[in-house]
């Protein structure tokens, strides 16, 4: 098959002879949406096949497909090694062949043991009381890890773990009902939250199984992944193939995302200090609590301020400690002539201060899913009002979710759906909008595009700049360089509780990954993969059609 081959004849192309995995004319109906429409990929044995696409594309759904969670359409073929599954996938179904997911954030329980984690839904009681042979059941955890050539403690707890040891464990997990040189891992979104050395290591394994003759799907939002690591790519756009089984070699990340958006990215581009902004800066000092000690740093007018370092080196701390959310020992904030103690503040104090904070995790830490798109945006403000009988009028509500439905482009732009139906990057959106409405004076966000499409970050990049812009003092504590790269101005780099180093813009990723590693600069994430992301751009263009996400 020809890069010039049509996109309607490779959907309607037969797998090829061979495939490790084939998915044939997929489809799936949710009441009356189509969400995935004829979907046709094939990953071949020893190769790394991403699947990539905006939020709402349908990866995931792919994905739950693929792991039984749903069941497609009448019509579709899904086939391991040339024999097609029964539909639904079940469990056993897929263990028997060779084919495992590791789940977003790796999937993992903190609480169990490395040997808990590798055989739960495997344990097999024996003999007249039940008992499990845990003799055997070590045994067993420990060939996979022989196998690999990797070692980690089978009785250490998981969330005691480094972020590359709990890769290690995901990975092995995955491999052990697959014989050596055959199988299929599905990696959805598993590399959301590892740092820069955990994510290198990752690859730096992934590519010795594949070596082997295992099969890699990596469903992912990083391009850098897609363009380093993967051999061919799958992209989906509005639940439909707009390319199956492209070359990576030779790709570049504008490439991909053209094919990804249907149109080229508007770059942000490189910002100058505002001249029309005045005043005096946020001066933080002396913050004091968790992993950081007697940190301080100013926040300047019309700036967006990046903190970053390597896992357990305190940057992630400060931002919870200002917004009360974490106790600090000691330490102020002075904000708008006034300042704040941050020994014993609360959250609840320091939303009336105007420090509003946007935490990592929305799953669990601040979306309602069972609460509409107006309600989740409206709520610091209902939560907050001093009229009892009619905290918030539906008409305010309405208006104030509009206004931010439009200006973060959520979709479907309906305020009344339900946050939980929404794909994961316009959950972020609104997640954003939320604390975005209260018109904060202190704005704190934590890894704010963590695991969205590149649209959706760009979107949510915009909007955090235009909060600086108009007047917000920003700061933006995240491990992805890459982000951090597109929407700051400074960057202050943390080692042991401390600030160790500042990097002032134009920066590049690079240059934040060789300031927080200083034995070296960012590495390719496999040797084996695509061309290096600064080659020369394919020749073949993007898809013509806009993006409707």
């Amino acid at each position: 098959m020809t890069l010039g081959t049509t996109i309607g004849e490779r959907a309607a192309s037969p797998a090829p002879r061979g495939a490790r995995l084939a998915v044939e004319s997929l489809s799936k109906t949710f009441g009356r949406t189509r969400v995935l429409k004829d979907i046709s990929f094939d990953v071949r044995p020893g190769e790394v096949h991403a699947l990539v696409g905006q939020n709402g594309s349908g990866k995931s759904t792919v994905a739950k497909i693929l792991s039984g969670l749903y069941t497609p359409d009448e019509g579709g073929i899904v086939s391991f090694e040339g024999s097609p599954f029964d539909l639904p996938v079940t469990p056993h179904d897929a263990r028997a062949r060779g084919m495992a997911i590791v789940h977003q954030s790796l999937g993992l329980v903190d609480s169990f043991t490395v040997l808990e984690n590798l055989r739960v839904g495997r344990l097999t009681p024996t003999g007249p009381f039940r008992r499990i042979d845990w003799k055997r059941e070590r045994a067993a955890s420990q060939a996979v890890f022989d196998r690999i050539q990797r070692s980690v403690p089978l009785d250490a707890l998981v969330g005691d773990l480094s972020e590359e040891d709990r890769a290690i464990v995901a990975i092995a997990r995955a491999l052990q009902d697959a014989t050596p040189g055959k199988g299929l891992i599905i990696f959805d979104e598993s590399t959301r939250a590892l740092g820069r050395r955990a994510l290198e290591g990752f690859f730096t394994l992934l590519d010795e199984i594949v070596a082997t003759g295992t099969a890699v799907l990596l469903i992912t939002h990083r391009l850098e992944e897609v363009v380093d690591a993967a051999d061919r790519v799958t992209v989906l756009r509005d639940g439909a193939v707009v390319e199956s089984g492209r070359e990576v070699a030779g790709m570049t990340e504008a490439t991909l995302t053209g094919l990804i958006l249907g149109r080229e990215l508007i770059d942000l581009g490189d910002r100058a200090p505002l001249p029309g902004l005045t005043g005096d800066p946020v001066a933080v000092a002396g913050v004091t609590g968790l992993g950081v000690h007697d940190v301080a740093f100013e926040v300047r007018p019309g700036e967006v301020l990046g903190l970053t370092g390597l896992a357990g080196s305190g940057y992630d701390d400060v931002p919870y400690l200002l917004a009360g959310v974490s106790k600090a020992t000691s330490g102020e904030v002075a904000l708008a002539g006034s300042t704040i103690g941050l020994a014993g503040l609360t959250p609840s104090t320091a939303i009336a201060g105007g420090i509003s904070l946007v935490p990592e995790g929305r799953e669990h830490s601040g979306i309602a899913a069972g609460m509409s798109v107006a309600e989740n945006i409206a709520f610091p403000q209902t939560s907050r009002a001093k009229r009892g009988l009619l905290p918030f009028s539906s008409r305010g509500e309405r208006s104030l979710a509009d206004e931010w439905i439009e200006r973060l482009d959520v979709r479907p732009p309906r305020p009344d759906a339900m946050v939980g139906t929404l794909s994961g990057g316009n959950q972020q959106k609104v997640f954003v909008a939320k604390w975005l409405a209260t018109d904060p004076k202190l704005l704190l966000l934590h890894e704010p595009t963590q695991a969205v499409d590149i649209g959706a970050r760009h979107i949510i990049g915009a909007a955090i700049r235009d909060a600086a812009e108009t007047g917000t003092y920003v700061v933006v504590a995240g491990s992805d360089e890459n982000e951090l790269a597109l929407v700051c101005d400074r960057v202050l780099v943390f080692a042991d509780g401390v600030i160790q180093r500042e990097l002032t813009s134009p920066m590049t990723p690079d240059d934040i990954v060789a300031a927080i590693y200083t034995n070296g600069a960012r590495a390719r994430l496999r040797q084996r993969g695509g061309a290096d992301a600064g080659g020369s751009a394919e020749g073949a263009p993007a898809p013509e059609s806009p993006a409707d996400e």
